[in-house]
């Protein structure tokens, strides 16, 4: 059905863990009309509610299937990123992992100027959008739209991991987002009867009847339209057999929730960027932002992958038995989100908070799975917490159409190598510890003859990979490179807002789900308090 020509009071870009919120919040009560567009299909696909097949989405049809520019400390390889383009975004692809970051992440936004973001501000909007199965406390709560959980059928291997890692030193944590990361344990996993519990079916399919909510898939956004500095609707082409194009106004405001990646390209292509760029490509300037696309932080994970002598791993999750254990009880290794546990760690002496964060799952994960040995093997990865780094999105080309430039700049600034060295010599000692002797095979990657420093700091350059967490192209702030003021508005412009991942000014502890849809749903408050 075509929209063409119609008014609603907003229009959401994206139906991702932010757009999903903002869809479900505002048109609760009636009273206004949204709109909810997005450039993927329908999230029909069977291997998006079964959480172990979730890398069996990579590079489908539900991923924007991105690449990076070449990264020259990483051996100009291009990185693949991927992002989910479906109902649910990304929260329709990821490994379901439910962490918060640090409370220090979110008082430093605070300190960059950024009023009303400290950690006991943003802490009520966290509890808002979760129903915890473990009950509510003091950081938890039940009744809110996205289901929390323990794994339901935990690994084996995952028990000797948090035995391995208490081994060394680091204590149990049973709650990654209470006060304190530091420590081993499971995470808890956006899941509900041991299945995934998107975005979207948490916020969006149970309010899809909605006489007020409109959500319109294969609608790609190619142009925010504005009369002067005011944003009054946008431009969309159909993905579909007509391959038409469309035009909606909005009569309060456009929200830009397409991602790190997404939402930046579109403002460039709609005239708001730095000008210079935006001359490059004779794309008419709206509005001089020096900071769209820049700012760009994501997590660079290495891992390390040893041999199982015991056939217990995720290798054969999908077998016939235990298919069927999934399709008629909801248990087995197919309610496995592949990275079971982890844990939170210093690697420096001066370091007050964590600066490094584990993922540890029972089966090989060798470039996002892509290239897994045949066999039983397990596998633990590090990744730096808050990078030094900062890359940027920047444009191709004028057509919306055309992939954006993605260059993150991995490990050009700071102590980011350095970190991530000590991180893989950690991940190492866990895996060599007591707890994995009965398990312990060869180590297949990077292989028992890579030892010195050097040896290791060429591994990291050979393999490192994303954990799919971009951040900070759109960045909250009262600074030059600020995108959004402290509200989500875009800066110099009327009736335009941005609420996703790409708002933070600097990337929060751990997986990026969780914080997103705290953000949407802080940002609710916002949008009504602006009503006009």
């Amino acid at each position: 059905m075509s929209e063409d020509g119609r008014s609603y009071d907003y229009v959401i870009v994206g139906a991702g863990p932010a757009g999903c919120v903002l869809a479900n919040r505002l048109s609760a009560g009636g009273d206004a009309e949204v709109l909810l567009l997005e450039a993927g299909d329908p999230d029909e696909n069977r291997e998006i509610g079964v959480p172990a097949a979730f890398s069996e989405l990579f590079e489908s049809a539900v991923d924007w299937a991105y690449y990076t520019e070449p990264q020259s400390e990483l051996h100009d390889r291009e990185l693949y990123w991927p992002r989910g383009k479906t109902l649910g975004g990304s929260s329709s692809i990821n490994a379901m992992i439910y962490v918060r970051g640090q409370p220090e992440d979110y008082d430093h936004w605070t300190e960059l100027g950024n009023e009303g973001w400290t950690y006991e501000d943003v802490l009520p909007y966290f509890k808002r959008a979760e129903h915890n199965e473990r009950g509510p406390s003091d950081y938890h709560a039940i009744g809110g739209p996205r289901n929390v959980t323990d794994l339901r059928s935990p690994n084996e291997l995952t028990e000797a991991f948090l035995e391995a890692g208490q081994s060394v030193g680091l204590p149990y944590n049973e709650n990654f987002n209470a006060d304190d990361q530091a420590g081993v344990g499971y995470y808890q996993v956006t899941q509900k009867d041991g299945k995934r519990h998107s975005a979207a079916d948490a916020y969006l399919k149970p309010v899809l009847e909605r006489p007020n909510l409109t959500a319109v898939t294969g609608a790609r956004v190619t142009n925010v339209r504005f009369d002067g500095r005011e944003a009054v609707g946008v431009d969309y082409a159909r993905d579909d057999a007509t391959g038409r194009s469309a035009t909606v106004d909005a009569t309060e405001e456009v929200i830009l929730s397409a991602g790190a990646i997404n939402s930046p390209h579109l403002l460039l292509c709609s005239g708001v960027g730095p000008a210079g760029h935006l001359g490059e490509h004779d794309i008419p300037v709206v509005a001089d932002l020096p900071g769209v696309g820049r700012n760009l932080q994501d997590h660079l994970q290495v891992g390390v992958n040893f041999e199982s002598t015991k056939p217990v791993t995720l290798a054969d999750a999908d077998s016939l038995w235990n298919t069927l254990r999934y399709l008629l009880r909801k248990n087995g290794p197919l309610t496995s989100n592949i990275a079971e546990a982890g844990g939170f760690t210093t690697v420096s002496e001066d370091a007050e908070v964590p600066q490094i964060q584990f993922h540890f799952g029972p089966t090989y994960f060798v470039e996002h799975g892509f290239d897994n040995p045949e066999g039983h093997g397990f596998s633990l990865g590090a990744l730096r917490l808050r990078p030094d780094s900062r890359g940027r999105i920047s444009l191709r080309s004028a057509d919306p159409f055309g992939e954006p430039a993605i260059d993150p700049q991995y490990l050009t600034e700071g102590d980011d190598l350095e970190v991530l060295l000590e991180g893989i010599k950690l991940v190492r000692e866990i895996l060599q510890a007591e707890p994995f002797d009965d398990y312990r095979g060869e180590e297949v990657l990077p292989g028992s003859d890579v030892e010195t420093d050097a040896e290791l700091t060429e591994y990291i350059r050979e393999t490192a990979e994303t954990l799919y967490h971009p951040v900070g192209t759109c960045k909250m702030g009262d600074d030059e490179m600020a995108v959004v003021d402290d509200r989500l508005r875009v800066r110099g412009l009327e009736r335009l807002r941005v609420v996703d991942a790409s708002i933070m000014p600097t990337i929060t502890s751990g997986n990026t789900d969780a914080p997103t849809t705290m953000i949407a749903e802080k940002a609710v408050d916002y949008i009504r308090a602006d009503r006009r």
